[in-house]
């Protein structure tokens, strides 16, 4: 497996040291970086602004949001992107959920599947830019029906560097994982689990069997996010990866709707779902951190001594997954590569 960085999500400001980190990246043979964005710093601006220091890793976004944008802008700043890193763009996208989608964007969130259907076809013919673009579709008509009357078809004024610029697409429940294999490059799973393994390559081999798959399993990409905590104790490792699944669980989403809750029950966990949902959305988040079982971090990071991370790698060298795209202090990134390499 090739490996990759993902340099987080800001809090209050950028994340401490990860210019540094991205140079080393560089330095030490990694794949790509990646950026996030929710809802306070965007994923574009810091690929640019860090990427420009570098000269050979890939830049992507995981994920860029595609309420933020319409799929025109999305494929402008790609181009733009791809010709300022000279080609080494990745254009990871993701439906994001109902609270970030109607509640920042103040975007409608029903049909996600449809929606990111169209949205990558829309950017697929921008980047061709054999004509003008049309697009005969329900949520992305262009040009746009109504209005002045005075819309026409445009074509990009910019060539693209590469009309093939690789999409690759965020998923966690099966029907979104299957839309990945059929339309997009590849799949930027998050929260993966090995044990989950078996399920997601029967979720990817329904969409590589429908009719026009763009791809097969053979060329198709899956860098899959994974924190990694090198630590003496497991527990204390298990400690700095708990918030944040607490958050997914809890905070990202309601109690009728939340993907990631729906993805940590399907890995077996319904009961201590509940329990972390219940906590976290009546105000008691430091108790939902704490009801996250150590098994449930585990099957999703990759946490403790250097000896117990080496032996679990082997697991996930075995799985569907290319790359893996670690979130780790920049303080620790270069111990972890060698770990990992």
């Amino acid at each position: 497996m090739q490996l990759g960085y993902h340099t987080g999500y800001w809090s209050a400001g950028p994340p401490e040291g990860v210019q540094d980190a991205i140079a080393m990246c560089e330095r030490l043979g990694f794949d790509s970086i990646w950026t996030a964005e929710a809802y306070g710093s965007d994923c574009l601006t810091p690929l640019a602004w860090w990427g420009a220091s570098t000269s050979r890793v890939r830049l992507g976004t995981n994920l860029m949001q595609m309420a933020a944008r319409t799929p025109a802008a999305a494929a402008m700043s790609a181009m733009t992107l791809d010709h300022l890193c000279g080609g080494r763009f990745v254009l990871g996208l993701g439906a994001s959920g109902p609270q970030v989608v109607e509640g920042w964007y103040g975007q409608p969130y029903p049909k996600p599947l449809a929606r990111t259907r169209e949205y990558i076809a829309v950017i697929r013919k921008i980047l061709a830019r054999d004509a003008p673009v049309t697009f005969d579709g329900e949520y992305y008509p262009l040009p746009y029906p109504g209005g002045s009357g005075l819309g026409k078809p445009l074509k990009s004024t910019v060539h693209p560097l590469r009309t093939d610029i690789p999409i690759m697409l965020g998923a966690e429940g099966p029907k979104n994982v299957a839309l990945a294999a059929e339309i997009a490059d590849g799949w930027l799973p998050m929260f993966f689990s090995p044990k989950m393994d078996d399920f997601y390559r029967d979720a990817l081999a329904e969409g590589f069997a429908r009719p026009g798959a763009r791809r097969t399993a053979d060329d198709f990409e899956v860098p899959a996010f994974v924190p990694i905590v090198l630590h003496d104790d497991v527990e204390q490792a298990a400690d700095l990866v708990r918030p944040a699944i607490a958050l997914y669980i809890g905070g990202m989403g309601a109690a009728s709707m939340n993907f990631h809750a729906n993805h940590f029950g399907r890995l077996g966990y319904e009961a201590e779902v509940a329990k972390i949902q219940e906590l976290f959305l009546s105000g008691r988040k430091l108790e939902a951190m704490g009801a996250v079982p150590t098994q449930l971090v585990e099957d999703i990071a990759l946490v403790g001594p250097a000896a117990k991370i080496r032996d679990e790698l082997q697991l996930w060298e075995s799985t569907l997954i290319t790359s893996l795209i670690i979130q780790a202090p920049p303080q620790s990134l270069a111990e972890v590569a060698e770990l990992l390499s």
